[in-house]
């Protein structure tokens, strides 16, 4: 236990606190800056094939091809690994700054049509499947473990933050001079990311068995093995599949959230729903910082229910200041599981790799967010947007019940709590580590 409490004292006394730590603010400025690109990127898109078509199997479509490159991250997983992380998050965000201009060109020319939108919204979708796995394999090297649950506090504060103001003021926008220009600032958005990200300093990691970036397609392939194969029998698989449930009621809103919002007040309350869903989030990743003496299970089970009860609330409410309100509020548990699940999952990942226990857990739990959102819009064109939305807000309060009675998740520890060894997460814990048996 001496040991223990050394080595931990020697990690504290190696990094800088937070509000010092020059690498760590220039990634979360990063961060913050080019998930506003990606919000406003959403909100004018959304809109525009809804505002095009008319039709919520339309916008369904489109949430849906939005979503789907993110099942797609366990193939970049072995990638970010390897690649040096900074060069990899510069050359994404100005290759994204260059593709999103296509989209106003043709809007000015007259040749913006929906099919040229279902071309690149999952095209664009797929270049940031190498950007939050990235990220997320680089924070735990900027920042101590004790510092590690503020630290994703702050990044899902900060990105949620400014979510809410591109997304409450993007409908404004789009009402006033039009979707297009929204592409114009977004392209924007990631050369100021860009430039953030240059000059951040990660200290290197190798994996025990390899030297350098280099890989082939068998390394490569190896290495996703080792993704999911290190995660067998862990409690991130029980995690995993519960977030595909809840996912697939978020994946249904914003396939019916436009014809919502138009039923109710128009392109403005679209907005407004979307920057509340970011103030809810943002709230509840600021308390998760708070909450790190509460054992993670308990307070999953009571936050889920109380969130499906607010979602219910928003989608009967009367009056839409009502709803944007409850809708706040609804998406608190989400802010809190978010940056506590990210910090348990880096906290118990060996750090050489995270990346691709990272980029697997993300691929899985979002496998059902296109899914939803394909299904939400053809429900929604069945039985109407309300219904829909009531639909999916039961969706997201399963997982209180999942939690309930299942006693792995129920028992959970605290952020404070965490022990490594408890988790059997990585290659050293399988047997014959390295090879891939074929089970």
């Amino acid at each position: 236990m001496s040991n223990q409490i050394e080595s931990a004292q020697a990690a504290d006394e190696s990094y800088p606190s937070l509000r010092k730590n020059r690498d760590f603010l220039r990634l979360l400025l990063g961060r913050l800056v080019t998930n506003a690109g990606d919000s406003l990127y959403a909100v004018a898109a959304m809109w525009l094939v809804y505002d095009i078509t008319r039709s919520m199997v339309f916008t369904g479509i489109a949430e849906a091809l939005l979503l789907l490159p993110l099942v797609l991250q366990f193939i970049s997983g072995p990638l970010v690994d390897r690649w040096p992380i900074i060069r990899t998050l510069v050359s994404i965000q100005l290759i994204q700054a260059l593709a999103i201009l296509s989209l106003p060109v043709a809007a000015y020319t007259g040749n913006l049509t929906v099919e040229l939108l279902l071309v690149t919204i999952p095209l664009l979708a797929l270049l940031n499947q190498f950007v939050y796995p990235a990220q997320s394999a680089a924070l735990p090297r900027t920042v101590s473990d004790d510092q590690l649950t503020r630290a994703n506090s702050a990044f899902s504060f900060t990105f949620h933050g400014l979510d809410i103001l591109f997304e409450a003021f993007g409908g404004i926008l789009i009402a006033l001079v039009g979707a297009a220009s929204l592409f114009v600032l977004d392209s924007v958005t990631f050369v100021v990311a860009a430039l953030l990200f240059v000059g951040v300093r990660i200290p290197p990691t190798k994996r025990p068995d390899e030297e350098a970036s280099e890989i082939d397609v068998s390394g490569y392939l190896a290495d996703m093995a080792d993704g999911f194969r290190c995660l067998r029998g862990s409690v991130f698989v029980d995690m995993t599949l519960v977030t595909m449930v809840s996912n697939f009621g978020t994946g249904m809103t914003p396939a019916v959230l436009p014809s919502f919002a138009d039923i109710r007040a128009g392109p403005a309350l679209f907005g407004a729903m979307l920057g509340a869903l970011g103030v809810g989030r943002a709230v509840g990743a600021a308390l998760a910082s708070r909450l790190e003496t509460i054992q993670f299970g308990h307070l999953r089970i009571v936050t889920a229910a109380s969130g499906c009860i607010l979602w219910l609330g928003v989608v009967y409410a009367p009056w839409p200041p009502l709803a944007v309100g409850l809708f706040v509020l609804a998406w608190i548990p989400a802010g809190i599981a978010g940056v506590m699940g990210n910090t348990l999952e880096q906290v118990v990942t060996p750090n050489h790799l995270l990346g691709r226990v990272a980029s697997v857990t993300a691929s899985a739990s979002t496998l059902t967010l296109p899914i939803g959102a394909l299904l939400g819009g053809v429900v929604g064109s069945t039985i109407r947007s309300v219904s829909t939305m009531a639909v999916a807000g039961l969706m997201l309060g399963s997982v209180s019940l999942f939690y309930a009675v299942q006693p792995q998740l129920r028992h959970l520890p605290a952020m404070n709590d965490i022990n490594p060894e408890e988790f059997n997460v990585g290659l050293d814990s399988l047997p014959e580590s390295g090879k891939f048996d074929g089970d």
